[in-house]
């Protein structure tokens, strides 16, 4: 009698390399036989359970990369923010030391899942784009093969992504450089940030459609689904906020920078822009050029007769944001791109600044395009939850119409009453014999064994005498 010997999918799949001689007799080394000599089935356990931990950790390094923006404030470093009086205006911009080394920190982690995903996709078997004519199609174990059709297709994007671009950024290339001034400092981060969140943004959608062609869905329970597209919702809110911080950073120094410009070519007083960075507080002469120049004054956003327009930018100034904790510029933040998100930007009233602007027009179409995706999916998540209470709702509505009108006793409406909850309560309005009709013969006599015999043991035993 032939037996039938099933092996699991979660194992690798083996495969033999030409100048490996088959009659070998050298053991080889378990890391060896780990992963030079297997290759991962795209359909198995271990990829599917990968899948499911890199979009985890995708949509978390995509939370993570925009509070880099958040590093620039307002005011010198030594100074506590949280007794700040808001009479006294600061000319400068500092770089928040101990929150870089913090942010870096949990970056490094998640690139190496990134690093971790490019190994896995290097020793993942694909299935040959000329043998998907009848079925599945033939899985291509050969890694070779593998390895140049992954560097044919999705390797640039996946090294674009795992790089450590901001890490190298911030403690390599500005402080090498000359102009390491809080401001360039900021532009260059911020810059690099924006280009390497494009990729990491765009790696979660074939990521979820590769998880939902394997399994079905992302999420088993319908509320864990609707979670999953507020989160992505809460993600797009919270990157909005980011950079529209670092934005104003941005408008605030160029207005400093514009004003200092002025004031040396009317020669009333020398403006050096390194004055502008909190790094030459200790400088003589630039103490002496706080106490005679008119910048701060001419740069103040509480000015309601101020010549340069601040725009959307104002409210980082004139609720004292730039000089606030961390903790208390992020809920802020996160609180301005969810509201101007929701509302498509309506209530913002922007200035003729060119890039303000256009910061605007995107805010409306992502805000747009969000809603009608989170709107949608969250109300098909729910409306599943309910389906089927609705569907037994409508048929029990039926059929007490139904007994009203062929005038049934009260005894047998009752009874009838009694068997529908029962049903109910039993089956929760799945329809089991559809079920049990698409499955072979073999599993479906067990179905029915395990279902009578858990019937038959609700049944208690009669005992007779002699």
């Amino acid at each position: 009698m032939n037996r039938l010997i099933h092996t699991p999918t979660a194992k690798f799949r083996r495969f033999r390399r030409h100048h490996q001689h088959p009659t070998s007799t050298t053991d080889p080394n378990p890391l060896q036989i780990l992963w030079r000599y297997q290759i991962l089935d795209p359909d198995s356990e271990i990829v599917t359970y990968w899948n499911h931990v890199f979009l985890l950790t995708s949509i978390i390094a995509l939370f993570i990369d925009p509070l880099y923006f958040y590093l620039p404030y307002v005011g010198p470093r030594n100074r506590d923010r949280i007794t700040f009086h808001s009479d006294f205006i600061y000319v400068c911009l500092s770089i928040d030391k101990q929150l870089a080394v913090l942010i870096t920190y949990f970056r490094s982690i998640a690139d190496m899942f990134f690093s971790l995903h490019i190994l896995m996709k290097f020793r993942t078997a694909f299935v040959a784009p000329s043998s998907r004519v009848f079925g599945r199609g033939e899985l291509v174990i050969d890694a070779k093969e593998i390895a140049m059709r992954y560097l044919k297709s999705d390797f640039l994007i996946d090294m674009a992504a795992a790089l450590p671009l901001p890490q190298i950024v911030i403690w390599l290339v500005i402080p090498a450089t000359r102009n390491s001034s809080t401001d360039h400092a900021n532009t260059t981060l911020s810059l690099m940030v924006l280009i390497q969140y494009i990729p990491r943004m765009f790696l979660i959608f074939p990521l979820h459609q590769r998880i939902v062609k394997s399994t079905g869905f992302v999420a088993k329970a319908a509320w864990a689904g609707a979670g999953y597209n507020l989160i992505l919702y809460m993600l797009a809110s919270h990157a909005l906020g980011a950079s529209w911080y670092t934005l104003s950073m941005g408008r605030q120094f160029y207005c400093w920078k514009s004003e200092c410009t002025k004031e040396n070519k009317a020669g009333i007083v020398g403006c050096i822009h390194s004055y502008l960075d909190c790094n030459s507080l200790g400088n003589p002469e630039r103490q002496f050029w706080r106490n005679v120049t008119g910048v701060p004054a001419n740069c103040d956003a509480r000015n309601s007769t101020l010549t340069f327009k601040y725009g959307i930018f104002a409210d980082a100034f004139i609720n004292d944001v730039a000089s606030s904790r961390f903790i208390e510029k992020f809920l802020y933040c996160l609180w301005w791109g969810l509201r101007n998100l929701s509302s498509y930007g309506q209530t913002l009233e922007t200035s003729t600044f060119l890039g303000e602007n256009v910061f605007c027009i995107l805010i409306c179409i992502i805000g747009l395009v969000l809603s009608a995706q989170l709107i949608g999916n969250m109300q098909t998540n729910l409306q599943s939850m309910t389906v089927r209470v609705e569907e037994w709702r409508i048929k029990r509505r039926d059929t007490e119409e139904w007994m009203r009108h062929r005038q049934l006793p009260p005894d047998l409406q009752e009874r009838v009453r009694r068997f529908a909850q029962h049903k109910w309560l039993a089956t929760r309005g799945v329809h089991e014999e559809s079920i049990l009709h698409s499955l072979p013969l073999d599993l479906r006599r067990e179905i029915q064994r395990h279902l009578s015999l858990a019937l038959v043991r609700r049944v208690p035993i009669l005992l007779t005498d002699g």
